[in-house]
């Protein structure tokens, strides 16, 4: 099982490490809490080498895992609990490491989905000084893995789509299996925002901005039947969190390089006022769907070739719209969505306008990182301004 790393040089020697602490989230597990504590603790105790204990994290439980882990807690020294009023798997594992005591801290996910071989390389790559944060995944050749297609595919197009928008290292964000060496990371938790599912990703892109090291571990994992993850809720939330998140970066981070926002800025204005005038005539003689295929198609290539010519100043070439074809089909699914939701109370409009701007950094982050990859024209417009200005 050979991990891989990404971030600055191995520079720091062996740690020492006083304690492990493992956190797991519950959210109404009254029937799974019990045997994961009852499996995890059976096997730290016969192979594990380092001092270690069990935090269930209760956040927001409305059925008895709060009293099983009040008992749970109650019958062994090695498992503590804490209880929050609010759910969220982010606020959760957060709270828990920021008032641990540990070295390391850890955090699994209550199903046990990945397998427990994996906890050992997951804690050496850190006791080490090889990483400052090491992660499982479940998309590199050394992984053995049983989930759906659907889930499958969905998780590869997401970190397909992370890899091209801001340049992301890691191949898998989403596992809930993780630990970081404590030291290095508690002022990296101070600025992931996210309480929710999108805090793993938020805190993977911010450790690589922050130029911390991260591991990779292959893991062998088993899709739980009874997983509560909604996907189309959570890939709302991830969308919306990670327009965020590069919003705040970009001033100091080559997540987007130097380019003209002020063309951005007036290409996309322009853009959004042309789509949403042959929306609205196009929807006199075709419904939503298609009236707004037919405006994003023709705002569409007009906007590329607009960010060609004067936001990228690049050669023109026939791969980079069919490249900003798949990206203007992002913001058609977004809007579509959007329109059909809202046109039968006449909100269309307002909803065609609320999802472009939803959109703008994201779309930006793919121009830049996946359509224009090139180097711009020699003798073209010529000025670049820094993000941070």
């Amino acid at each position: 099982m050979e991990a891989i790393a990404y971030g600055g040089p191995i520079t720091s020697p062996p740690r020492t490490v006083r304690l492990v602490d493992f956190v797991i989230p519950v959210l109404n597990e009254e029937n799974s809490l019990e045997r994961c504590v009852t499996t995890l603790s059976a096997f730290l105790s016969a192979s594990f080498p380092y001092p270690w204990r069990i935090t269930v994290v209760d956040n927001g439980s409305t059925d008895r895992t709060w009293e099983i882990a009040q008992k749970l807690a109650e019958s062994a020294d090695t498992v503590h609990a804490i209880r929050l009023d609010r759910p969220g798997k982010g606020a959760a594992v957060r709270t828990a490491w920021l008032s641990s005591p540990a070295d390391i801290l850890a955090y699994m996910d209550v199903d046990l989905s990945t397998g427990l071989s994996a906890i050992l390389p997951l804690v050496a790559s850190l006791a080490s000084g090889h990483s400052d944060i090491s992660v499982g995944t479940r998309l590199s050749s050394g992984s053995r893995i049983r989930r759906s297609v659907k889930r499958e595919v969905i998780s590869r197009a997401w970190h397909w789509f992370l890899r091209r928008t801001v340049g992301l290292n890691s191949t898998d964000t989403t596992c809930g299996f993780k630990a970081v060496w404590a030291e290095s990371v508690r002022p990296l938790l101070e600025k992931v925002n996210d309480d929710g599912w999108f805090f793993d990703t938020e805190l993977i892109l911010l450790a690589e901005y922050h130029g911390l090291r991260v591991t990779e571990v292959p893991v062998d994992w088993v899709e739980d039947a009874d997983s509560r993850v909604r996907i189309g809720r959570t890939a709302l939330a991830d969308l919306l969190g990670l327009a965020r998140v590069i919003r705040v970066v970009s001033a100091g981070e080559p997540i987007v390089r130097r380019i003209d926002l002020r063309w951005y800025a007036l290409i996309g204005a322009i853009s959004t006022v042309a789509h949403l005038g042959l929306y609205l005539w196009l929807r006199t003689m075709w419904p939503v769907a298609l009236a707004n295929l037919g405006a994003l198609a023709i705002v569409g290539m007009c906007n590329t070739e607009a960010h060609r010519r004067w936001t990228f100043n690049q050669h023109p070439h026939v791969r980079l719209h069919l490249r900003a074809l798949l990206v203007t089909a992002i913001g058609y699914t977004t809007s579509t969505l959007a329109l059909v939701a809202t046109a039968p109370f006449g909100l269309d409009p307002v909803a065609l306008i609320a999802a472009s701007a939803l959109t703008m950094v994201l779309r930006l982050a793919l121009l830049n990182r996946w359509v224009f990859t090139g180097a711009p024209r020699e003798g073209g417009h010529g000025h670049r301004h820094d993000l941070a200005r």
